[in-house]
């Protein structure tokens, strides 16, 4: 058996998992952001509170881990940032520990147990408040030991022209120190900052989604570029990894006539071409961050006992 958690700014979520198919999510308890002695107690009360003694913890953090260093980047929860995490908690709870990020560990669950089942290879897109990914290839990670692969959503490869008929874009400062980067347009909070830029209104993500469902012209300008400057980049990536399906997940996932949109806009800019739909709603709607956790950890006491 091993406990899996999910890490998030905000919550730690737990998990027990004696297989693929027997993975059972546990409670949910505030995240200590600024005390690693309160962090790693939180998650001595979840493994306590199962009653069991787990062989492995496996870790799905909003963060990644430098391979070269094992230093972990998570700005978000600054108790644990810059720390090489595994060996940290290793000492103080006594097991092994995987760390993953959490673009890879959604990306691991759809390849399992999702919509990239039969897949040689997958991408796991993220569409939230902004843009993740992670890669699959034969039921692995790219990415097993840490680093950047998959985050389709950096880089500053914006254009600076979108739409029908082509606007200017600007390249908006990105978090990551560049200019340009998809996530600054892609997620839910750039789909925001483009109807600000196009209209000079501030709306909601989910205002502009329901206007423009509604046929409401200035959201559906919005939309319109936003689908133009996220499809090329998401284009780019599946001809680069050959992903043959592409899961997406995140809040905007849940809009399907959006993902039908881009889906369709995607594959009229890819190599090759498929006459089904290729980005699709993920179908590890419920905790995707516990379940690619959990599969990761599963695979690697598999391996060691094997």
């Amino acid at each position: 058996m091993i406990i899996s958690f999910d890490i998030g700014g905000s919550a730690i979520k737990g998990g027990i998992a004696h297989s693929e198919t027997d993975i059972t999510p546990l409670g949910r308890r505030p995240t200590p952001k600024d005390d690693f002695t309160a962090f790693v107690q939180t998650l001595r009360d979840i493994i306590t509170e199962t009653g069991e003694t787990p062989s492995r913890l496996s870790f799905s953090i909003a963060g990644v881990v430098d391979p070269d260093t094992q230093a972990l980047t998570c700005a978000n929860i600054p108790c644990i940032h810059g720390r090489n995490l595994a060996a940290d908690l290793e000492r103080e709870l006594g097991l092994p520990i995987l760390i993953a990020n959490d673009a890879d560990c959604f990306a691991i669950a759809e390849a399992g147990l999702g919509a990239g089942r039969g897949h040689r290879i997958v991408l796991g897109a993220i569409l939230g408040t902004g843009v993740g990914g992670g890669i699959v290839a034969d039921g692995r990670l790219i990415n097993e030991a840490g680093g950047f692969a998959g985050e389709w959503g950096h880089g500053p490869i914006m254009a600076t022209h979108a739409g029908h008929p082509p606007v200017e874009i600007p390249a908006y400062p990105c978090g990551c120190g560049q200019k340009g980067c998809i996530d600054t347009v892609g997620g839910a909070r750039g789909m925001e900052r483009l109807h600000r830029t196009l209209h000079e209104l501030d709306r909601s993500s989910e205002e502009i989604i329901a206007d423009w469902l509604n046929g409401e012209p200035n959201a559906t300008r919005t939309i319109d570029v936003f689908v133009d400057l996220v499809a090329s980049p998401l284009a780019l990536t599946i001809n680069i990894t050959g992903a043959t399906i592409v899961p997406v997940g995140g809040g905007l996932s849940s809009v399907e006539p959006l993902l039908a949109e881009l889906d369709k806009a995607v594959r009229q800019r890819i190599l090759r071409k498929f006459n089904r739909p290729l980005v699709v709603r993920s179908q590890c709607r419920v905790e995707p961050g516990l379940i690619g956790a959990a599969l990761l950890g599963l695979k690697a006491e598999a391996e060691m006992a094997g």
